[in-house]
């Protein structure tokens, strides 16, 4: 009785599970798949790109094409597949997806292929396809989820049908991890083989892209014993396919050797001086239209006009003159010390070295290009330039130039000046009857006040805008002008110098040679250019800080070499500067005194900061001046200054006397002045100074330049002070006005003041 009924079960199982209604259910099942394949893939779109994907380093280089700097988060520079060698190229594709040029982005075989062999142990080759791992690098996260599985297999068909293979190919190797910080092919290349990606041989090309299996397992100078021979099993897999795809010859494969690869180095950083150098290239990029933003975004080639010996010459020049002589730990005045140069090449324009402090790390502005010191009696070369180059007269209407008396009394009254101004000398010295080189070479501050008014002050200035000058509120138009009471960088003067140094024709220093992004560049800044004053103007100054170097306030910067310079010491001491040029360099030092020990920096005196008394711009600038352009020139140099003058001769009545060649009887001037509240005054009994702006008559004159020899002056330098020291007043502020290389007043104070 039972048997029929288990008859009649089996009977009703088999009509339910019919091959039919399985086959249907099947059918149905994929079409449900299917259906539910296509919506995810309607539903999915390629996202835009992930923030670190296209996240790139910018790379600073010095003018010999050695990186100085890398910049940013992310340690990636991109780089175009031409870039990359062909064999380089088929390595990747030989490592990780020999069907690459054939799948539409997503290989089920090799899928299946890797699942299984992850299952036992045999994995040689992932599952995802080259265009799986671009779009998990450039869209989407790491995380190793079935969402984000699902996701990148559909975004990897539409990338597929959106992109060439070989923009797939090149996002691939350019977002990849490669260790050791690097991100992408190019910054893969310069950290394992120090060389760019477009030089990297077939077997480099091959552990590059054998690392990307295990980056830091697999790096050869780190790697335990099984790393090396996992990674070198991997190098020779990678060669061998490529040999089976026909992209290798067997005979060069045989050659190939295991490239081992260098060890790693640090990533260059912001320290020393590398910071002040990025920071005014990019400032320097961004006035020339590139945005900060741009900047930030990475992805920059910046190659510099940054000489690296001179670069090294320059900081080794600042250590031995400067930072070995001083306590900056132990000694607070010390500290208060700042540095600050650039030097420029005149040919060209470019910044070949540049000082911007003790490190951008401990002191971030840049000593460099920061504007808030007085550049002081560094200016007084302008207002001569401005003299010939306006072909200006003095009161009594002789021809101003190098050998044109004037007064050099201390304390002596501006003639004809709309704002009283009767400024003291160094050490309130006076000096009598002196030629303008003689005033130029000892910084005698009442000679070149008085040419100022007689050159008139909105000339002066336009001829400073048009040598390099940048105008400010700080640059007002007065007597104190003369001696340097605006405010300009190291940088600046340099130009300005330069622009005499190239015989008048308009030098603008950069530091910018080129810089290159994967899809524009920006052109660099044009470096020379016009005549913006006559060379015989720009000569006529030229020679008259020649004679500042052999025989003057400069006479440590001399060497064996032909140069000009001028010395500049500020108002209270607080900056002091030598500016000088060979015929082949142009450098401009200062010393700043800013405390930097509250929340705002201040400007402080250098007075018995670094020496007793006053810091001159006569010592420890000249000495650097002098320190670094014998290192630069390699020892010196045979190029001479080729002048032209007036007559050839230096014109305008240059002295006939030989300068005598050695070093000075005494310090030459350079103490500051302050531009008077309340001018000297003046009684009956006491008749003006005559309008020639002399408190002696000129020699015979009918044109326009003295007819006879000067007489030698009796405080010619002859010999070098023994101590330096004892004959630099100490930092008192003299009503009326300071002396030789001072900047010193306010400037445009009102003619008002109560007498």
């Amino acid at each position: 009785m039972g048997r029929p009924d288990k008859k009649a079960k089996k009977r009703g199982i088999r009509r339910l599970f019919t091959w039919k209604k399985m086959l249907g259910t099947f059918l149905l099942l994929c079409l449900i798949g299917i259906g539910g394949l296509y919506t995810v893939y309607l539903l999915v779109p390629v996202p835009t790109a992930n923030a670190e994907a296209t996240m790139q380093s910018n790379i600073y280089k010095y003018s010999n094409g050695t990186i100085l700097a890398r910049t940013g988060e992310i340690n990636r520079e991109i780089v175009g597949l031409d870039k990359i060698p062909l064999p380089v190229q088929r390595a990747f594709v030989a490592a990780e997806n020999k069907t690459f040029y054939k799948d539409n982005g997503v290989d089920i075989k090799g899928t299946t292929r890797a699942a299984w062999n992850t299952l036992t142990g045999q994995a040689k080759q992932g599952g995802s396809t080259i265009t799986q791992q671009y779009v998990k690098n450039f869209y989407l996260s790491q995380d190793q989820t079935a969402t984000r599985k699902l996701k990148e297999m559909v975004i990897a068909v539409k990338v597929d049908q959106e992109m060439t293979k070989s923009e797939i190919l090149a996002g691939y190797i350019n977002t990849s991890y490669y260790g050791r910080s690097a991100y992408g092919i190019q910054a893969a290349a310069r950290s394992y083989y120090g060389t760019d990606a477009s030089r990297l041989t077939t077997a480099q090309g091959a552990y590059l892209a054998s690392l990307l299996q295990a980056p830091n397992q697999y790096d050869w100078t780190s790697a335990s014993t099984t790393g090396r021979k996992l990674v070198e099993e991997r190098w020779n897999y990678v060669l061998d396919n490529m040999v089976e795809m026909g992209w290798l010859p067997e005979a060069e494969r045989a050659g190939l050797k295991f490239p081992a690869p260098r060890a790693p180095k640090p990533l260059p950083g912001m320290e020393g001086q590398t910071g002040y150098i990025v920071e005014a290239a990019n400032q320097e990029l961004m006035r020339q239209g590139v945005s900060e933003e741009d900047i930030k975004a990475g992805g920059w080639t910046v190659t510099l006009t940054i000489d690296e010996q001179k670069q090294k010459d320059l900081v080794a020049a600042v250590d031995k003159q400067l930072e070995d002589k001083i306590d900056r730990k132990g000694d607070k005045k010390a500290a208060t010390v700042q540095a600050g140069a650039t030097s420029v090449d005149p040919r060209t324009g470019g910044v070949v070295a540049m000082y911007g402090g003790v490190g951008a790390t401990e002191h971030w502005m840049s000593n460099a290009t920061r504007r808030d010191f007085q550049p002081a009696s560094t200016f007084k070369p302008i207002v001569l330039a401005s003299a010939v180059e306006n072909r200006s007269t003095t009161q009594d209407g002789r021809r101003i130039g190098l050998g044109t008396i004037y007064d050099g009394t201390s304390k002596r009254k501006v003639v004809d000046s709309p704002i009283p101004f009767a400024p003291q000398n160094e050490g309130d010295r006076s000096y009598g009857p002196v030629t303008v080189q003689k005033a130029t070479n000892s910084s005698i501050n009442s000679v070149y006040a008085q040419m100022i008014v007689d050159v008139g002050f909105a000339e002066t200035k336009k001829t400073a805008l048009a040598l390099g000058m940048k105008d400010g509120p700080d640059f007002g138009e007065s007597p104190a002008m003369s001696l340097g009471t605006m405010g300009a960088s190291t940088l600046d003067m340099a130009g300005v110098y330069a622009t005499l140094d190239n015989h008048g024709k308009k030098v603008t220093p950069a530091l910018v040679k080129s810089a290159q992004h994967h899809d524009r560049k920006v052109e660099p800044v044009k470096q020379t250019g016009e005549q913006v004053i006559s060379r015989k103007a720009a000569d006529t100054a030229t020679q008259a800080m020649a004679g500042v170097v052999r025989n003057g306030s400069g006479f440590r910067a001399a060497g064996d070499y032909d140069a000009a310079g001028k010395t500049g010491t500020s108002e209270n001491n607080r900056s002091a500067w030598f500016v000088g040029y060979t015929p082949e360099l142009v450098t401009a030092v200062a010393l700043f005194g800013e405390d930097t020990s509250g929340k705002i920096a201040q400007q402080v005196t250098l007075t018995d900061s670094i020496e007793p008394g006053r810091a001159s711009g006569g010592l420890f600038p000249a000495l650097i001046w002098g320190e670094y352009t014998e290192r630069a020139l390699n020892g010196g140099s045979d190029a001479v200054f080729e002048l032209e003058t007036e007559d050839n001769t230096g014109g305008y009545g240059e002295p006939t006397w030989t300068i005598s060649p050695t070093a000075p009887t005494e310090e030459p001037s350079e103490e500051p002045t302050e531009e008077p509240t309340t001018p000297p005054a003046t009684t009956a009994t006491t008749p003006p100074p005559p309008t020639t702006g002399m408190t002696t008559p000129p020699p015979p004159t009918s044109t326009g330049n003295p007819t006879t020899t000067p007489p030698r002056q009796t405080e010619e330098p002859t010999r070098e002070p023994t101590n330096t020291a004892t004959v630099q007043p100490p930092d008192t502020e003299i009503p009326g006005g300071g002396g030789g290389d001072g900047g010193g007043a306010t400037p445009g104070l009102s003619t008002q003041q109560p007498r």
